[in-house]
């Protein structure tokens, strides 16, 4: 494939800032990607450079570079692209600059070869999948942490649906629990806001309120609750601070066991500070095999650091998210190393997104587990929900 012409934009994200969006063109296809940000970032994560100088990268060092050259595949371009930065966290010409290129890279040569999105990174992954899987949807409802001015404890409260069979059902589902949620807290509490995802956000200084309010709606059937807790964000000096009282990693573990019994936990993301890598050991040994122990900033998306995670038994899920390690191909790997261990993958957005919908395609794609897309509430994460319910109708007609 040759490309003809690439052009660059400055676009804002769901928090208002700045980010890129990039248009590459080829023959008679023309598509575009644009890149998330996140605001709770891993200390390993790949490195983000300002937009200005993501735009002067992709227009004065990448285009001249790759114009009208012959590239073969999403392969060998991330390779011409990791080159050109030299680097091991993409420093010079940053992650969000290479991971827009390798995204739009990736729909053009989709396109090339008359395949959906979906389509081409199944076949790019080399998906064993005897059947159709669709990711159930991990849907966070309420937002605290750095989401939510801390409002809330933990960062994400989540209600988890779907069985793998289906997306449409359950979309619809989640539009009208949301709907009831609102109601619910609206009649609560005075002062209920929106939080950085989409969810709700309301004052709450005691640790299990916000999942009586979860396990108090009535959804005409059981539910699952899980949680992303983003300890490291709480985590100073040896110590777990929440709502003002401070805690060790052992109080906080038996924190986590008591929720569980109470709310039936399923999903456990973040639990402690990457650091603590003896607690994430420790839990893993204390809960139930079914559940779900989540790595994201302890793993980053890093195929190296899922390797280490996997070898000292701290995880058994984690979280894809491609601009923490910068290129299309890159995140196929950490799937793939993930995959072979039997690790779940949840594919998740960023709290700074945009209409960028590549996620849904990536999760169908690499058959996820689940899905983060964020609360039914902004066109951000509305886009990737849709484009869910879209690819469930490519397939089923």
């Amino acid at each position: 494939m040759k490309i003809d012409s690439i052009k660059v934009n400055k676009i804002k994200n769901s928090r208002g800032e700045d980010t890129i969006e990039v248009e590459m063109s080829a023959g008679l296809f023309s598509v575009k990607a644009s890149i998330p940000s996140g605001k709770s970032r891993g200390l390993n994560e790949a490195v983000v450079v300002d937009v200005d100088k993501a735009i002067d990268n992709i227009e004065k060092i990448i285009t001249p570079q790759i114009v009208l050259r012959e590239i073969s595949d999403i392969y060998e371009f991330d390779k011409i692209l990791l080159n050109l930065d030299g680097t091991e966290n993409k420093s010079n010409l940053g992650a969000n600059t290479i991971l827009a290129m390798s995204i739009v890279f990736l729909r053009l040569e989709a396109k090339a070869k008359g395949e959906s999105l979906w389509e081409c990174i199944r076949d790019l992954s080399n998906s064993t999948i005897q059947e159709m899987v669709f990711p159930r949807l991990f849907v966070n409802l309420l937002n605290g942490g750095v989401h939510g001015n801390f409002n809330l404890p933990f960062q994400e409260y989540m209600l988890i649906l779907g069985d793998g069979s289906s997306v449409v059902d359950f979309f619809n589902k989640l539009q009208e629990i949301f709907e009831k949620l609102g109601v619910v807290l609206k009649e609560k509490f005075d002062d209920v806001q929106m939080g950085d995802e989409g969810g709700y956000s309301f004052k709450s200084t005691g640790i299990e309120e916000p999942f009586e309010i979860l396990k108090d709606l009535d959804l005409g059937g059981p539910s699952e609750i899980g949680i992303d807790v983003a300890a490291g964000e709480f985590y100073k000096d040896g110590v777990y601070e929440i709502a003002d009282k401070k805690y060790s990693s052992e109080e906080l573990l038996e924190i986590y066991k008591k929720l569980n019994e109470k709310f039936n936990l399923v999903s456990i993301e973040g639990p402690f500070a990457e650091k603590d890598t003896i607690s994430f050991a420790k839990i893993m040994k204390e809960f139930d095999r079914d559940d779900l122990i989540v790595g994201d900033d302890l793993t980053t998306t890093n195929p190296e650091t899922i390797k280490k995670a996997i070898e000292e038994k701290l995880v058994n899920a984690v979280i894809i998210k491609p601009n923490q390690i910068g290129t299309v191909s890159e995140t196929l790997e950490a799937v793939r190393v993930a995959k072979e261990s039997n690790l779940k993958i949840i594919v998740s957005h960023r709290s700074g997104e945009t209409m960028d919908s590549f996620i849904a395609d990536l999760a169908v794609g690499v058959g996820a587990y689940g899905i983060k897309a964020g609360a039914p509430s902004q066109p951000e994460r509305m886009v990737k929900y849709e484009r869910l319910v879209e690819i469930e109708r490519e397939v089923k007609g």
